[in-house]
């Protein structure tokens, strides 16, 4: 009767569970690009190793509690035990083994992830700048001569430059299936080398908080078949509107829930212009920042 009653009370539970799961986006646990199934492998295996130690103690916490409760006069009562050097031994050398596993891990990886480390690839990549700006992300192929906002598009298997930057305050570009979120800093050129594996619409978003119209920051990044995403540029090169440094003012103003807009033509010099108002005509790259010592100074 007892096992029957629980059965109807687990059964709505699952059912609701899994009906509030299948409608979640699994974002870096769902990867569409090299660098988000490495990030993905990463934190699994960083999870396992952790667990090595989090699991035995849980089990021995509560194996603990049951066997030495007060009503259990059968356990054993030691009040002068205080050394075991079998036990300090085992609760000193599996986590020093596990951190020094996580510390070569982390060293190895902390290398090949580095976001300002260009992807290894034979097809030649496309370079996007990026402006982060209130509520909204700019987005401008100096190669192609044409600007978007709030949508990204890149051929599958093609991997994409984004050299990022902020008109306003800070920010943080990520794309959680294609992997590494980077800041986004006015008067700061930071970077980050991404690649679609796989055709689809991908989620965009800024991961840090930057003000009243933050939750609704969002964008789409495209990734198409070469021939798509000519046929895209085709489309935002149809657009009527151009993304001069005097239209750029009017684009830049805060707005929430931005639509998407196309620039057929764009200033070359607009994302030059954008950072070097903030260093005195100068553009600061965040690495050589570091490397001089400047930190994140605007």
């Amino acid at each position: 009767m007892k096992r029957t009653t629980l059965k109807r009370l687990l059964l709505p539970v699952g059912a609701g569970l899994t009906l509030c799961l299948s409608g979640c986006n699994m974002g870096v646990l769902d990867p569409k690009g090299s660098v988000g199934v490495a990030e993905k492998s990463l934190i699994a295996t960083s999870t396992w190793a952790m667990l090595i130690v989090v699991i035995p103690v849980i089990v021995l916490t509560l194996l603990f509690a049951w066997r030495y409760r007060a009503s259990n006069t059968s356990a054993t009562y030691a009040p002068k035990w205080s050394h075991s050097t079998a036990i300090e031994v085992v609760v000193w050398t599996i986590p020093t083994l596990i951190i020094i596993f996580l510390g070569v891990l982390t060293w190895k990886t902390t290398h090949e992830l580095d976001p300002y480390r260009p992807l290894e690839s034979n097809v030649k990549p496309i370079n996007v700048e990026v402006v982060a700006l209130d509520w909204k992300w700019l987005f401008i192929y100096p190669d192609l001569g044409i600007a978007t906002v709030n949508q990204v598009a890149m051929p599958v298997g093609t991997p994409v430059n984004f050299l990022i930057t902020s008109d306003s305050v800070m920010n943080s570009f990520f794309i959680p299936q294609l992997g590494t979120q980077i800041y986004a800093m006015a008067g700061m050129q930071t970077r980050v080398h991404l690649v679609a594996d796989e055709a689809g619409n991908y989620d965009g978003e800024s991961a840090n908080f930057s003000g009243r119209g933050f939750s609704d920051m969002k964008f789409k990044a495209i990734a198409t078949s070469p021939d798509q995403f000519n046929a895209w540029v085709a489309k935002v090169k149809a657009s009527q509107q151009s993304l001069s440094m005097d239209a750029y003012d009017s684009v830049a103003k805060p707005s929430e829930k931005n639509p998407v807009q196309y620039f057929s033509s764009v200033d070359p010099k607009l994302f030059h212009n954008i950072i070097a108002k903030y260093n005195n005509g100068q553009v600061m790259d965040m690495q050589n920042a570091a490397a001089c010592g400047t930190g994140t100074k605007g």
